[in-house]
């Protein structure tokens, strides 16, 4: 086998930019199905520009929407925060849940620092809890 030291540095940079050329169609791609301001038609035509001629379509999309696509994706990410936060305020208990765990987490202190005793701490952990 032949295969001298630069020809393995030039696959691995072909490989490398094989690579990043993916991630980016794929990304450009889903910025595409993202953007809220193109309409099906657009859409469509993007997706034929994009797939049909790959490297040129990515390019000119570039070009053209490039300098949205960030803007795009915060505001996608925002989005999820907000849902995230939404249902995590859903779920998490509310009320005499949280007084409970606060009361606990007293408790807790209290007894590391030495100012009550383990069977004060589980009688009112016992109390706290019924």
């Amino acid at each position: 086998m032949d295969y001298p030291l630069l020809n393995a540095f030039w696959t691995m940079c072909l490989i490398f930019l094989w690579v990043l050329w993916l991630i980016l169609l794929f990304r450009i791609i889903g910025d595409i199905f993202r953007s809220r301001d193109l309409n099906n038609w657009a859409k469509t035509g993007w997706l034929i520009l994009v797939i049909v001629l790959p490297f040129l379509g990515v390019f000119i999309y570039v070009i053209a929407r490039g300098h949205g696509m960030s803007e795009r994706e915060v505001a996608q990410a925002e989005r999820q925060q907000k849902q995230l936060q939404a249902y995590l305020r859903d779920t998490v208990a509310t009320g005499a849940g949280t007084d409970h765990a606060d009361s606990l987490a007293k408790l807790a202190d209290l007894k590391n620092h030495g100012d009550i005793t383990e069977e004060e701490f589980q009688k009112a952990k016992a109390k706290i809890l019924a």
